[in-house]
């Protein structure tokens, strides 16, 4: 368990933002991406979507993905993201386990 409590203190720390967890929740969405994706959203409809200004999300998913919660791939000048299923799975195990 000692491995993964510092894990768990970035994972806590990431949604603990209430702006962060709207980002992931947006991120469920299927088929909304722009670039054609079925699953994840990338910047430009994150913007859309959360309403707030590019400079702001790419702080906010910078985030998310240090702390593993989001997986990003460059598409051409897009960046997409998608949640990182399996790692919030284990985080939610974690959790549960550490209280």
């Amino acid at each position: 368990m000692p491995n993964s409590v510092p894990s768990l203190d970035v994972f806590l720390h990431a949604v603990a933002d209430p702006t962060r967890r709207r980002i992931l929740k947006a991120l469920t969405e299927k088929g909304g991406c722009s670039i054609d994706r079925n699953v994840g959203l990338c910047s430009s409809d994150i913007e859309e979507r959360i309403k707030l200004a590019q400079p702001t999300i790419s702080h906010h998913m910078r985030i998310l993905e240090k702390a593993g919660l989001v997986l990003s791939e460059r598409q051409g000048h897009w960046r997409w993201y998608r949640r990182n299923e399996r790692f919030i799975a284990e985080m939610m195990k974690g959790l549960k386990a550490a209280l």
